[in-house]
């Protein structure tokens, strides 16, 4: 799950509204701070927080807020409030929630 060797994808509704670092930013996080330390589904969710200015991910599980991680990129109020990132075995893809049906 998650393998950092199959494709990964971000939906236009997330390209279109989070800069390139911030997009890249969720794979790390992903390949570095969740892999092998949270048991994962193949749907993982992030809120979008802004943290004194600064943009935050609050990785979500079950409904409650499990770790966040803090970015040095600044945040904007134009970003999703949410977004999810979903393996389907072969590719993976960062898209809002409404974007999959969530």
């Amino acid at each position: 799950m998650f393998d950092p060797n199959h494709s990964r994808f971000a939906s236009f509704s997330i390209v279109s509204t989070l800069p390139d670092q911030a997009i890249d930013n969720v794979w790390f996080i992903i390949d570095n701070d969740l892999q092998h330390v949270f048991p994962l589904s193949n749907l993982i969710k992030f809120n979008l927080v802004n943290s004194d200015g600064k943009l935050s991910y609050d990785f979500i599980q079950g409904n409650e807020l499990v770790a966040t991680f803090d970015s040095p990129y600044p945040y904007d109020n134009s970003y999703p409030k949410s977004l999810v990132v979903y393996d389907s075995g072969n590719r993976q893809i960062i898209a809002t929630p409404s974007e999959i049906n969530i």
